[in-house]
């Protein structure tokens, strides 16, 4: 199947405010032990959640964050090791299990910006593309590991995605991993898609091309065969 790419934008952010919802910043709030936070206004949370988290010290911090968001992933000798961790590493990035990487992101850069830089900063890429078929009659929305064989295709060879899962992006094996890889997916209407990652993966010098067109065979096609 071919496909004429076009990048509209690649942004990198050290955040991304739509994670954290209202209801986050109230427990956490509790759980840092901040008095009355049902009192605060909707607009300052996160402000004084910030000033909370700065209460404690940074690898208590990180192990109050890291329960509430993993505690069904991780154990606590395992949260305890990336508390120290993440003070040294961008572990959002080199964690094992690629599943972990967005809550981890989340979890450090929230920290980054409570204890202005003393963890690593870690950044997404917010990327936005029209991706059109070459088959006008090709009309089903692309899914996750769909856009990154698309994608690739624009990426120079040491790209660091390109270089972990070559098999995959052509098409020869399976692969789970892009639904990990890419955290948020949304199609705009129009051929457009909205891509959320981490820069880890996909980065603004990652791409040689800002128009190509991408000739992909999809594991379905190859099993067919």
């Amino acid at each position: 199947m071919k496909y004429n790419v076009t990048i509209n934008s690649i942004l990198n952010v050290n955040e991304i405010p739509e994670y954290w919802n209202e209801q986050d910043y109230l427990k956490l709030l509790e759980l840092f032990n901040f008095p009355n936070p049902e009192t605060i206004a909707k607009e300052n949370l996160l402000e004084y959640l910030k000033m909370a988290i700065t209460d404690e010290k940074p690898t208590s911090a990180a192990v109050i964050l890291l329960t509430y968001k993993l505690s069904d992933n991780l154990s606590e000798g395992q949260i305890q090791q990336i508390s120290n961790d993440m003070l040294l590493d961008k572990v959002c990035e080199e964690y094992p299990e690629i599943d972990l990487h967005e809550p981890l992101f989340h979890i450090n850069q929230l920290l980054y910006l409570a204890y202005n830089g003393k963890f690593p900063n870690a950044s997404a890429t917010i990327l936005k593309c029209e991706i059109l078929a070459d088959n006008l009659e090709e009309k089903g929305e692309l899914g996750k590991e769909q856009i990154l064989k698309i994608l690739a295709q624009g990426l120079d060879e040491s790209a660091l995605l390109k270089r972990l899962f070559p098999e995959q992006l052509l098409g020869n094996k399976p692969f789970p991993e892009a639904n990990d890889i890419v955290w948020n997916l949304e199609s705009l209407g129009s051929n457009q898609y909205k891509i959320i990652t981490s820069e880890y993966w996909l980065s603004k010098s990652d791409f040689v091309q800002g128009e190509y067109q991408a000739d992909i065979v999809f594991e379905e096609e190859t099993e067919e065969e």
